[in-house]
């Protein structure tokens, strides 16, 4: 029964080792980090900070369309088109969000 316990992998933790997996996530949560950062300390310059974070979404879609569920990591929620397809609503309101609000 011990001998199975540690077969598991109990020890090591599911996923160990596959850290690159998770890079496409990181990178995104990374730069909406920053486009975050940037309408924090702009104030006055929502503007950009949306289309950053428009931006980000949009590259988001893209790369969970292009990359093979294996490899998109923590990306992978539902099936493959759904997730590009809320990826990318989130992606188009936010641009037009963007683009509809005056430069200040």
């Amino acid at each position: 029964m011990r001998h199975s316990a540690s077969r598991r992998g109990t020890a090591a933790g599911p996923g160990r080792g596959r850290w690159h997996q998770q890079l496409p996530y990181a990178v995104l949560v990374c730069g909406l980090a920053l486009a975050l950062v940037w309408i924090r300390q702009s104030g006055r310059d929502v503007r950009g900070g949306t289309l950053a974070v428009a931006g980000v979404l949009l590259a988001a879609a893209l790369v969970r369309l292009a990359l093979p569920e294996r490899r998109a990591g923590m990306l992978v929620s539902r099936r493959r088109l759904a997730d590009v397809a809320v990826l990318g609503a989130f992606g188009i309101g936010l641009l037009v969000a963007g683009l509809v609000l005056p430069p200040q």
